[in-house]
């Protein structure tokens, strides 16, 4: 399907969800919980079963990966999720359908995570107005470079999308302050140098990194890659951040569960992770 673009600027204007959002949580006292999942892992029904459980057991945001074969941001457990759901036929229209199926039933942002290579294949243009048509409220590509990320943010949002984009610990300070402008809804910051996965301790630098973020620009500060438990989550709110995000930890429940116990095992964690938001 084309996308059209007769109605671009009245898009354009449309509300930030994810905004909206962190506006409401901040009220709250709280910071937002933002679990990272994998479309079609172990298949596509279970996922969306996923989503509702993780939305009924306090998820604020969910990040929705779609899988690819070369992944080359995620560590081995994320990996092997994308494997096992490229292996099951999962491909990007499918996931998209499968979203777009919980119309009516998933009330919270969700953020489509991609990268490059699928999102070039099928068109930055024709990728937007598809995610957005499935009831998506963002986007993340990290491996998509700041400079292609500016072509691809106006995009989105005369799509009514934000396009989330990340800061990494070896960013210099110049750069990480252009990304933190342009990055919209929030901005993501990597806990980690390297791939994502669990971690027992976050660097003690991410503070300083979460300060001057917040010092950069006013949008909402969310890290991820390396938040494992509650403890991350409590040290990350303590350090100022306005969200934590959750996703090898998650993955990894999801695939050790027994059969037929996947959704309920991630509700469980995700009740876990949401009293220490608080």
């Amino acid at each position: 399907m084309t996308s059209k673009t007769d109605s671009s600027e009245t898009e354009s204007c449309k509300r930030s969800i994810i905004s909206e959002q962190f506006s409401q949580i901040k009220k709250e006292g709280r910071i937002a919980l933002m679990p990272f999942l994998m479309a079609g892992d172990p298949d596509l029904t279970t996922t969306a079963e996923i989503l509702l459980c993780l939305q009924e057991n306090g998820a604020d945001i969910i990040e929705l990966g779609i899988p690819y074969s070369d992944p080359l941001a995620d560590g081995p457990v994320i990996q092997a999720a994308a494997a096992r759901a490229l292996k099951s036929g999962t491909t990007p229209k499918r996931v998209l359908e499968m979203l777009s199926g919980l119309r009516g039933k998933i009330s919270i942002p969700i953020i489509v995570f991609t990268y490059s290579n699928p999102l070039l294949n099928w068109g930055m243009e024709r990728f937007c107005y598809e995610v957005s048509e499935a009831g998506g409220a963002g986007i993340v590509v990290p491996d998509l470079p700041l400079e292609e990320a500016e072509l691809l943010s106006p995009l989105a949002s005369a799509r009514g999308l934000d396009l989330v984009l990340l800061v990494a610990p070896t960013t210099p300070k110049e750069r990480m302050e252009r990304i933190a402008q342009s990055s919209k809804g929030f901005t993501y910051l990597v806990s980690v140098t390297g791939v994502t996965g669990e971690r027992l301790v976050i660097q003690d630098r991410v503070k300083d990194l979460v300060k001057q973020l917040k010092e950069s620009c006013s949008s909402p500060v969310a890290v991820g890659f390396g938040i494992s438990g509650p403890e991350q989550v409590h040290q990350v709110r303590r350090w100022g951040a306005d969200g934590a995000i959750v996703g090898s930890a998650l993955v990894k429940r999801i695939a050790n569960a027994e059969d037929g116990s996947a959704v309920n095992e991630a509700g469980l964690f995700c009740k876990k992770l949401r009293q220490a938001v608080s």
